[in-house]
C-alpha cells in the first residue's frame, strides 16, 4: 500500500504527517517556523524517522514558483516574511529525502483535502479561503486545481476602503490596504493593538472585520461563481464572525444573485472546513497521491 507525506508550510510553523489520508495518520509533527535551514533540516529529520514514502506532497505559503518547467520551480518567491523570499523548498525536500514531490500553495492544498474529504466532496467548483496572519484562496475550477499565470492570489484583491469609517492604512507591504492589508490577523492587530485573541467580545472589531472580509466574498461570487466558498484560518475561530459575514455577504449582494444557496441556504454556501486545521497536511498528503510529483 502506497504511504505519502504531507507538508503544511506556514509562516508560523510547519505541520508534517505520514498516511493516507484522515482515518490513516501514522506519524504527524508541528514544527516552529524560523530560519529555512533550521525549518528544513527538521522537517527532514522527522520524514528519515518516518521510514519509506512513494512521495510527498508540500502545500507552501506564497508567493511560490510551482510551475514544474521552470528554473526557480518550488521555490518560496516574493513573500514578505522576512528571511524567507526564494527560499527553495520542494527541491530541496526532493534532494534530502530522495522522493519525488509535489509542490503547490497552502490554499490549493486545502482546497485539494477538503474536495477529497472534507466540505467540498462532490463539487467541481469551489474555494477555499485563509483568514490567518495574511489571507489566502485557492480552490477548483471544473474540478482541476486553480492556476494560471502564476496561482490564485485572492488576499491581494481590492476591496473598498472607506477612509472615513477606518483611517487605518492596512499592513500589505506591497499595497497598503488590499484585502489582507485590512481584514487579515496581522491588520486586526494592527489596526486596534491587540491579538485577535484578546478582542473577542470588542462589538467594533467583528463587525468591520464581517463587513471587510464580505467586500472580498463577493469579489469572489462574482467572478468565480463557486458553489461554496470555505472559510479557514485562525480568525475564522471567533465566535459570531461567520454568521456576520452571512448577513454583510446577502446585504452587499443585493438580490441580484438569485439562487436558493444564498437566498435561504447562506449558512451552508459560506462555511468552515470539515477537516479544521488539518484540511492543508490532509490536502499536501492528497497532492502526493496524484500524478504530479516529480
Amino acid at each position: 500500500m502506497s504511504v505519502f507525506g504531507g507538508i503544511e508550510t506556514g509562516g508560523t510553523k510547519w505541520k508534517c504527517a505520514v498516511g493516507t489520508g484522515p482515518d490513516d495518520v501514522r506519524a504527524a509533527e508541528t514544527i516552529p517556523t524560523t530560519t529555512p535551514a533550521e525549518t528544513i533540516e527538521r522537517t527532514v529529520e522527522f520524514f528519515e524517522r518516518a521510514g519509506r514514502l512513494d512521495a510527498i506532497g508540500i502545500g507552501s505559503f506564497g508567493p511560490v514558483d510551482r510551475n514544474a518547467a521552470s528554473p526557480t520551480w518550488g521555490q518560496i518567491t516574493t513573500t514578505p516574511k522576512p528571511g524567507w523570499a526564494h527560499t527553495v523548498v520542494g527541491p530541496e525536500i526532493r534532494r534530502r529525502l530522495s522522493v519525488p514531490v509535489a509542490f503547490d500553495t497552502d490554499v490549493n492544498a486545502a482546497a485539494l483535502g477538503e474536495h477529497r474529504w472534507g466540505a467540498a466532496q462532490g463539487l467541481d467548483t469551489f474555494c477555499y479561503i485563509t483568514v490567518g496572519t495574511g489571507i489566502g484562496g485557492g480552490g477548483m475550477a471544473g474540478g482541476k486545481l486553480l492556476h494560471g499565470l502564476v496561482h490564485p492570489e485572492f488576499g491581494h484583491v481590492r476591496i473598498p476602503h472607506e477612509r472615513d469609517r477606518d483611517p487605518f492604512p492596512g499592513v500589505c507591504p506591497y499595497h497598503s490596504d488590499c484585502w489582507e492589508g485590512l481584514a487579515s490577523g496581522y491588520a486586526i492587530e494592527r489596526r486596534w493593538g491587540r491579538p485577535p485573541t484578546e478582542l473577542i467580545d470588542d462589538e467594533a472589531v467583528w463587525e468591520l472585520e464581517a463587513h471587510y472580509l464580505a467586500l472580498g466574498l463577493i469579489s469572489v461570487i462574482c467572478v468565480l461563481s463557486p458553489q461554496r466558498i470555505i472559510l479557514g484560518g485562525g480568525v475564522m475561530t471567533a465566535p459570531d464572525l461567520l454568521p456576520r459575514i452571512h448577513r454583510e455577504v446577502k446585504d452587499l449582494l443585493g438580490g441580484y444573485v438569485e439562487s436558493p444557496a444564498v437566498d435561504e441556504g447562506i449558512a451552508d454556501y459560506i462555511t468552515l472546513p470539515h477537516l479544521g486545521s488539518q484540511s492543508g497536511v490532509l490536502g499536501a498528503i492528497a497532492l502526493a497521491s496524484m500524478d504530479g510529483a516529480i
